[in-house]
């Protein structure tokens, strides 16, 4: 099997949440649970930015040297301008 762990299927159900209608993999320990995942932390908007290539690099970089987001580096820029 080129090692690839085989699949119990006694263990796999797909289900439907009953939020949204949204389908997804339901195993015998864990699985889709009211209040589970990551927590909002406020309203989803998408926006589409235009930056300087020098700037895209900067965010990047820091990015990476970070283990951060895209979004959590922009909203962190965004919320230490606004605190003030």
């Amino acid at each position: 099997m080129n090692g690839a762990k085989k699949l119990d299927h006694n263990k796999l159900k797909v289900g439907v949440s009953n939020k949204e209608g949204q389908l997804g993999f339901i195993f015998s320990r864990g699985g889709l649970r009211e209040g589970s995942g990551r927590k909002s932390i406020g309203v989803t908007k998408k926006v589409s930015l235009t930056l300087t290539e020098e700037i895209w690099n900067k965010i990047e970089d820091h990015c990476t040297d970070n283990k951060l987001s895209r979004s959590e580096v922009i909203r962190n820029i965004l919320e230490s301008y606004y605190s003030e």
